[in-house]
C-alpha cells in the first residue's frame, strides 16, 4: 500500500488547509505541460467526429462503420484504465505520462498514413490506451506537482485541457480537414503531440511512486464506503450528461428548429462556457467536494430537464445551453476529486476506477438516449438525461458527508 509522507497530507489536515507555501514557476510550468496533453489526447479522441464523412468516402466505409474510430477507444480506454496502472508498477510517473503521450503521436501517425481501416482501427486502440492511462493518473500528478493547498488549482488546469480541446481542438481540426483533407488533420495533431512530449520531459521533474498497485488492491476500493458512493454518482452523473448531450443536435433541430449556423454557435458557447465551469469547479472542490457534487448535478439536471419547456425560444435555449456548459465543466474534477478523497492512500487506482466506470457510463448514457429517442422522442431524452444528473445530487446530499469539512482539501499521496 502506498504511504503519506508528511508534505503530502491528507484532505483535512491542518498541514493541508494552513500551508502558505507558494508552488514555483517550475512546477505551473509541469502543471502546464499536462494540461496540454490533456488538450492534445481529448482532441484526438474526438477528432474523427468531424470528419466522418470524408473518412467514411475515401476508405469506402459507411459513416456507422467509421463511427467506430470515436467508439473502440473509449471501450479500450475503460479497461486499459485499469490495466496501466497496475502495469506500470512504480515506473516514474514522468516516464509514464511521456508514454502515454507517445501513443498519440504513433496512433495520429498511423492513421494519417494507412488506407486500411483495420490498421486504423489498431492505432485507434492504441490511443485508447493512452487515454485510460492518461487519465487514471494524470489527474494525480497535478497533486504532487504543487503544494497541498494548490492542489485543487492544478488539477482544474489539467482538467481545462479537457474544456479547450471541446472549445478549439475539435472544431479546429474539422476546420483543416475540410481544407487540407482530414489525414492533415490527423498529421496536425500528431505534431502538438511531438511538442506536449518534449514539454513534458523537459519541464516535468522526477516522480517516483511510493507504491504500485496490484489486481488485488482493485477490489479493496469497493470495501470504501465513499469509494463505492464515488462509483455510483459517477454512473448516474455520466449516463444523465451522455443521454442528454448525445442527442442534444437532434433536439435543436427538431424542437428548437434552428439551423446548423446557430447549432454550432450553440456549440462553442457550451465548449467556452465549460471551461468557465472548470475553473469555477476547481474553486468549490477547494472548499467542499460534496457542494461541488450536489451544484454539478443540479445545474445540468435543471438545464436539461428545463430544455423541452423553455426550449422552444432562441433566448431560452442560448442560456439553458451555456448554463449546461458551465455544469458539464465543473463534472469531471468535481468526480474525481470525491474519488481522491474517498481513497486517499491510492489516489491512483482511484482515479483508474473513476476513468473505467466514467467510460462505462459515457457508453451506456448513449445507449439509453437511444432507447428514450425511439419511445418518447428527444424531449423525453432530455427529460431523462435530467433526471439523472438530478439523482445524482440527491445522493451525495443524502449519503456523502465529508470527513474534511468544507475546508477539507486535495493532496497527493501515492
Amino acid at each position: 500500500m502506498q504511504q503519506t509522507s508528511p508534505a503530502h497530507t491528507l484532505p483535512g489536515d491542518a498541514t493541508a488547509a494552513t500551508s502558505t507555501i507558494a508552488p514555483t514557476r517550475a512546477a505551473w510550468l509541469a502543471v502546464l505541460s499536462v494540461g496540454i496533453g490533456s488538450f492534445a489526447l481529448v482532441t484526438t479522441e474526438f477528432l474523427p467526429v468531424g470528419l466522418l464523412p470524408s473518412i467514411a468516402a475515401e476508405l469506402r466505409i459507411s459513416e456507422g462503420t467509421a463511427g467506430m474510430m470515436v467508439t473502440l477507444p473509449g471501450i479500450i480506454a475503460a479497461f486499459a484504465a485499469i490495466l496501466v496502472t497496475i502495469g506500470i508498477g512504480k515506473t516514474d510517473r514522468r516516464y509514464v505520462i511521456a508514454g502515454l503521450t507517445a501513443t498519440l503521436i504513433i496512433s495520429n501517425l498511423i492513421v494519417a498514413l494507412s488506407d486500411s481501416f483495420a490498421l486504423i482501427l489498431l492505432a485507434r486502440a492504441l490511443l485508447g490506451v493512452g487515454v485510460g492511462g492518461f487519465w487514471a493518473i494524470g489527474g494525480a500528478i497535478g497533486t504532487r506537482l504543487v503544494p497541498p493547498a494548490y492542489a485543487a488549482r492544478a488539477t482544474s488546469i489539467i482538467f481545462a485541457g479537457v474544456s479547450v480541446g471541446t472549445v478549439a481542438g475539435v472544431p479546429a481540426g474539422a476546420l483543416l480537414g475540410e481544407i487540407a483533407g482530414w489525414r492533415a488533420a490527423f498529421l496536425a495533431t500528431g505534431a502538438i503531440g511531438v511538442v506536449v512530449l518534449l514539454l513534458q520531459l523537459a519541464l516535468m521533474p522526477s516522480l517516483p511512486a511510493a507504491g504500485s498497485l496490484t489486481f488485488r488492491q482493485v477490489p479493496e476500493l469497493l470495501r470504501i464506503k465513499k469509494a463505492r458512493l464515488g462509483m455510483a454518482v459517477t454512473l448516474l452523473v455520466f449516463i444523465g450528461q451522455f443521454t442528454a448531450y448525445t442527442y442534444v443536435t437532434p433536439f435543436l433541430v427538431q424542437v428548437a428548429q434552428l439551423g446548423a449556423g446557430v447549432i454550432s454557435a450553440l456549440f462553442l458557447a457550451y465548449g467556452v462556457a465549460g471551461f468557465i465551469g472548470n475553473l469555477l469547479g476547481g474553486w468549490l472542490v477547494a472548499r467542499s467536494v460534496r457542494r461541488a457534487l450536489i451544484a454539478v448535478g443540479l445545474v445540468i439536471g435543471f438545464s436539461t430537464l428545463a430544455l423541452p419547456v423553455a426550449g422552444t425560444s432562441l433566448a431560452g435555449v442560448v442560456v439553458l445551453i451555456v448554463t449546461w456548459g458551465l455544469g458539464f465543466g465543473m463534472m469531471p474534477i468535481a468526480v474525481q476529486s470525491w474519488m481522491f478523497k474517498a481513497a486517499p492512500h491510492a489516489m491512483e487506482s482511484g482515479g483508474a476506477v473513476f476513468v473505467s466506470t466514467a467510460q462505462v457510463a459515457l457508453a451506456g448514457g448513449a445507449l439509453v438516449g437511444g432507447i428514450v429517442a425511439d419511445h418518447l422522442g428527444v424531449s423525453g431524452v432530455m427529460i431523462v438525461g435530467g433526471a439523472f444528473a438530478l439523482a445524482m445530487a440527491l445522493v451525495i446530499w443524502r449519503f456523502g458527508m465529508e470527513d474534511g469539512g468544507p475546508g477539507a482539501r486535495l493532496a497527493a499521496v501515492h
